[in-house]
Parts: C-alpha cells; sequence; structure tokens
C-alpha cells in the first residue's frame, strides 16, 4: 500500500515509553507507574549547513541520534526514581557550569560507543585473525570478518531479547513502527487501527544498523586493498592495531553511505529494491515485538505530541514533572531519617502523605506518581526532622481534637494528653459558661472548648508570640476567644465557671536531659521550677479567687505528679471535691478540682 501522508517523523523505544522525533521538535511519552501517560517535548535547534550534504549528513544524523537517544533514555528513566541531587552536581553546576545531564549523557554515549567498537568491529577482527589470519586475499578476509560480525550483532540481539526490560521496550518499538505506519496510511490514530498496522518499517535503526554491517565489507575492503597496494603492512600487534584504527577512521564515511542508501530504500516500495530492504526487514521482526494496547496508546501520545508541535511553531513545551512514586518517595525520606538518627519509619510516612495527599496506609503500595515540587517539599521536610525538628514544627501545623492548629517553636506542640483534658472538660461546660484557659500557648484548649461548647471563652499567656498563633489560630477556625497578655493571674479580672490548663511541668533539673524534639519545644512552656510544681502551687493557692461558687478546675499533669498536686489543693482549704482521672494508658494524667 502507497504512503498517503508522508512524513519524517521518527522515534525510538525508550524506558516505558516512547520518543518521537520530528522536524522541529521532539516528545517523550512515558507511562508512570500511576498508570497515566507523562510527555515530555522539547524544540529542536535549527541544523547547519553540512546536515544537508550527502554523504556528510549520515555522520551527523548517526553521532547526533546517539546522543539524543541516551538523553532520552535518562529522561524516561527519571519518571520511575530520580535520586536527590548530589553535592558534587550542585558544585559543577554553580561553580563551572556543568550540567550533571550533559557528564552522564557524555559517559553514555562513549561507554555506548566503546562496547559498539569492542563487539562489532574489534571482537570480529581478533575472530578472524584467529581463524583465517593466513588469507591473502583482501576482500575474502574482508568478507569472512563482516559476516563475523554481522553473526556477532544478530547473536546480541538474540541474547538481549531474552531479557524482560529489554523484551518491553521491543514492544514499545513495535508501538512506535506501527503508529507512523497508521499515520503514513492515512488512517486514523486510534488503537484499534494502529494494532491493525505493521510493525517493520523502511527508516529504522536496526535495518540502519544492518547497513552499516554489510556496507563497512566493501569499504574496509577497499581501503585496505589501497593500503596494501601503497605497502602498508597489517601483520603484528601494531599492524592489526593500525587495521584497528583505520575502521574507526572510516566509520563516519560508513555511517554516510550506510544513510544515504537507507533513505534511497526508503523511498521506493519497488519489489526489487525489497531484495536490499529484506535483511533489515526481518532483523526488525527481532527488535520489535507486537505490543499492548497501553503501549499503543503511549506512542499515540508521543505522535500526536510532535505533529502538533511541528505544526504549531507557538506550541508550549512539556516538561516531566514526575520523581518516581509515593512509594520510592518514602524509601527515599526514610533513607535522610535514618541518617539524622530518626528511626521512626511512621515520620517518613506522615511526610510523604503530607506532600502527596495519599493516606498513610497506602504509601508502601500506591503507585501514584510524585512531582518535582513534591518531591523537593518531602526532602526539605526529611531533613529539616533529621536535625530533630519536631514533625509538627516541620509542618507548621498539628491536628487537635479534629481541628488543625498552626504551631511553631513558640507553643508547645498539643498533645493527645490534652485532647483528653478538653474531652473531660466539655462534657461538663455548658453554653455561656465562663471559661478560663490558663497557659493557653497554640490556643488549643481555648479554641477547641469555645467551638465545641459555645462558652464564653478567654485565655492567658505570658508569651507574645504564642498569643499572635494563638489569635491567629482562633479567626482560622472561628471561635470567639479573648486572649489576655498575663502572668497567670496578675492582669485577670472576673470570676469563671472553669479554670482548664495544662501548665509547665518538667523539672529544672531535668530539661538537659530532653529528648532532642522535645527540647526543641519552648523551654517557657515545659519548665515547671526545681520540683516541676510551680505552677500548680500558683494554681492552687489563686484560682479560687476567680472561680464562681461550684467553680471547676481541670489540669493536666507529668507522670507521678497527680498524687502532690492533689495535695496541694487540698492545704489551700478553699476546694471541695479533688479527683484523679487517669489517661487512656492508665497514667493519672488529670485532676478535677470543685471549689467548695
Amino acid at each position: 500500500m502507497g504512503c498517503k501522508n508522508k512524513t519524517s517523523i521518527g522515534g525510538q523505544a525508550v524506558i516505558e515509553g516512547v520518543m518521537m522525533r520530528g522536524k522541529t521538535s521532539e516528545a517523550i511519552a512515558v507511562r508512570a507507574e500511576s498508570g497515566e501517560i507523562l510527555i515530555e517535548s522539547k524544540r529542536l535547534k535549527s541544523k547547519g549547513k553540512a546536515s544537508k550534504i550527502p554523504l556528510i549528513r549520515g555522520a551527523i544524523a548517526f553521532f547526533s541520534s546517539l546522543v539524543q537517544g541516551t538523553k532520552a533514555l535518562m529522561r524516561s528513566a527519571s519518571v520511575f526514581g530520580e535520586e536527590e541531587t548530589s553535592k558534587f552536581e550542585n558544585w559543577l553546576s554553580k561553580k563551572l557550569k556543568i550540567n550533571a545531564m550533559d557528564i552522564a549523557t557524555f559517559l553514555g554515549v562513549t561507554l555506548g560507543i566503546v562496547l559498539s567498537l569492542f563487539l562489532f568491529f574489534y571482537l570480529p577482527q581478533v575472530v578472524a585473525d584467529l581463524f583465517v589470519g593466513g588469507i591473502n586475499n583482501v576482500f575474502l578476509y574482508c568478507l569472512i570478518e563482516g559476516l563475523i560480525r554481522i553473526a556477532i550483532f544478530i547473536a546480541y540481539i538474540l541474547l538481549t531479547s531474552l531479557l524482560k526490560d529489554i523484551r518491553r521496550t521491543f514492544m514499545y518499538h513495535g508501538a512506535e513502527h506501527k503508529t507512523i505506519s497508521c499515520y503514513e496510511k492515512g488512517a486514523e490514530l486510534t488503537v484499534e487501527n494502529v494494532r491493525g498496522c505493521t510493525r517493520v518499517h523502511d527508516r529504522c535503526g536496526t535495518t540502519f544498523m544492518f547497513l552499516v554491517m554489510v556496507i563497512s565489507i566493501l569499504i574496509f575492503a577497499l581501503v585496505n586493498a589501497v593500503l596494501v597496494h601503497f605497502g602498508v603492512e597489517f601483520s603484528g600487534v601494531l599492524g592489526k592495531f593500525f587495521r584497528f584504527l583505520v575502521k574507526i577512521l572510516t566509520l563516519p564515511i560508513i555511517s554516510g553511505v550506510s544513510y544515504e542508501i537507507l533513505k534511497l530504500l526508503s523511498k521506493s516500495q519497488s519489489k526489487f529494491l525489497l531484495i536490499f530492504k529484506a535483511p533489515g526487514l526481518l532483523l526488525q521482526k527481532i527488535t520489535t515485538r507486537e505490543p499492548s494496547d497501553d503501549m499503543i496508546e503511549v506512542a499515540i501520545a508521543s505522535f500526536k505530541e510532535v505533529l502538533l508541535m511541528d505544526e504549531n511553531p507557538e506550541m508550549p513545551i512539556k516538561t516531566f514533572n514526575v520523581f518516581g512514586t509515593v512509594k520510592t518517595l518514602y524509601e527515599k525520606v526514610l533513607k535522610i531519617l535514618e541518617k539524622g538518627g530518626v528511626k521512626e519509619p511512621s515520620d517518613a510516612e506522615w511526610i510523604v502523605a503530607r506532600v502527596s495527599g495519599i493516606a498513610r496506609s497506602q504509601i508502601k503500595s500506591k503507585a501514584t506518581s510524585v512531582t518535582k515540587e513534591q518531591n523537593d517539599l518531602a526532602i526539605s521536610y526529611a531533613k529539616k526532622r533529621a536535625e530533630g525538628i519536631p514533625l509538627a514544627y516541620v509542618f507548621g501545623d498539628a491536628d487537635f481534637y479534629g481541628y488543625t492548629f498552626k504551631v511553631s517553636d513558640c507553643v508547645l506542640i498539643p498533645r493527645p494528653e490534652t485532647e483528653e483534658l478538653c474531652m473531660h472538660a466539655i462534657k461538663e461546660i455548658k453554653r455561656n459558661d465562663a471559661v478560663l484557659d490558663m497557659c493557653t500557648g497554640s490556643g488549643a484548649i481555648a479554641v477547641t472548648v469555645q467551638l465545641k461548647t459555645g462558652a464564653i471563652v478567654s485565655a492567658v499567656d505570658i508569651s507574645d508570640n504564642a498569643l499572635s498563633i494563638a489569635n491567629e489560630n482562633a479567626k482560622n477556625l472561628g471561635a470567639n476567644v479573648n486572649f489576655i497578655n498575663s502572668d497567670l493571674f496578675t492582669s485577670v479580672d472576673g470570676k469563671y465557671d472553669f479554670i482548664l490548663s495544662n501548665p509547665p511541668y518538667i523539672k529544672s533539673s531535668d530539661m538537659k536531659d530532653l529528648q532532642l524534639e522535645v527540647a526543641k519545644e519552648p523551654s517557657l512552656a515545659l519548665d515547671g521550677g526545681e520540683d516541676g510544681l510551680d505552677f500548680y502551687k500558683k494554681l492552687a493557692s489563686d484560682s479560687y479567687k476567680h472561680l464562681n461558687d461550684g467553680g471547676i478546675i481541670y489540669l493536666e499533669c507529668g507522670i507521678n505528679q497527680a498524687g502532690e498536686i492533689a495535695r496541694l489543693f487540698e492545704q489551700v482549704g478553699k476546694y471541695g471535691d479533688i479527683q484523679i482521672i487517669k489517661d487512656v494508658n492508665g497514667i493519672e494524667r488529670i485532676i478535677r478540682v470543685v471549689l467548695k
């Protein structure tokens, strides 16, 4: 069937995707682990005059496709997990203005060339010398060496096709060919139409490589014959090295001639020329495989992107904004935390859940992709947490009683034990009761009580910074709380039905031995004096003055402090029922005191 839509668009299979290249643009489409098709595109630089000169253009195209192909492979790999930029890479970028990707591409291309020269030029020469080194006929020797080269090439393709990942790449290669064939046939680019098209193509790189193998036989024979005619010796170690060097030097000529022949063959569907095409087309049966429908979708997406970009010079380019999946990000975050001595897998889960919006329970199994912004934010969080900064300070907020409160290092982080204090108090507080929250910090107690009960709530703290945070939380959550800057009751007027407090209760002598993350919290909210009871003593001696008859006090306390605090209130003689309440862990955590 003739070609209805002539196109110069060609392509290459990459990791879980297809790269297509047109006259002015290139696009890589990849199927991410999440199942979505991701596309990255770019504009191609205009070709120089040399790219239009026959023979020379072939050598340029060969080397250019090698470089661009390597870059495309590396870019597709970035979708499935990209390591954090190293300090060395950052140094190269800032100091020497060298892109780490360029270095990696250079190394990849160099290693690819070295491997190809060894497998397809040096090794055939060694094998030929071993078995037919005594043949004096240059053309016969080069023919045998060339046949060995072709045999190694075919064996290489067959062996690599046994690898699972390579087989998938060959399937994407098939999807690429089928898509181009479908377009050239004039059919609509649908999965069904593409599926029915041929997976071999005249302009395939496999055919080009086979032509290189064949043309090299003729050119090597011709060059060697000329050199022998002028008395050049190929015997001995130096002679063999010189012969190998000649092969390298003539490669541009070989690739140039092969390119021109490939272009000539691809322009005609003559049955006579099919004789010359046949070997390359047969090899494509190995380097391409029947693709699945989802692979065809990827190839179509890449082709359409290039088609649109070639037609519309104003069309914006796209960039992969993906850095692996939530699972790979979790593993990356976990390593950073462990390196910093934070051995809490749950912290890694919280961080990844925070940036991705995925539930913690799904972090280790979900294949959802994460963006560069999400990746960078998670790494930033992990580094701060690895320095011992509490997770709530890292995030800038904490959950409390179903609400989210802003926190910073100037307020204590609300804890579950304090939620229990609120729970008990809320059961008794009625709408329009007057409530005072002493040492409010972030305002967690005051705001929660006001929202849950509709009480008239005031809150006290000595820290301006803490009151600023508390005020912001009240506004954000819609709570009506009166905040007072005061050293306990110093600036407090009036009487209340309830006084609630979670005051500082750590002994001064224990402050130096606090866990690293606890030590990051404000000492003003932690240090309870020599015995940890300084604030309870003041609350016991002054609270009754600010309570209505039958008023109730709820206090949170530290482990093994409840009994001593209860005695403090008993000694004042103004209080009646004093009750100690255990938390969910069975620890005496809350003291309830009723005014006589």
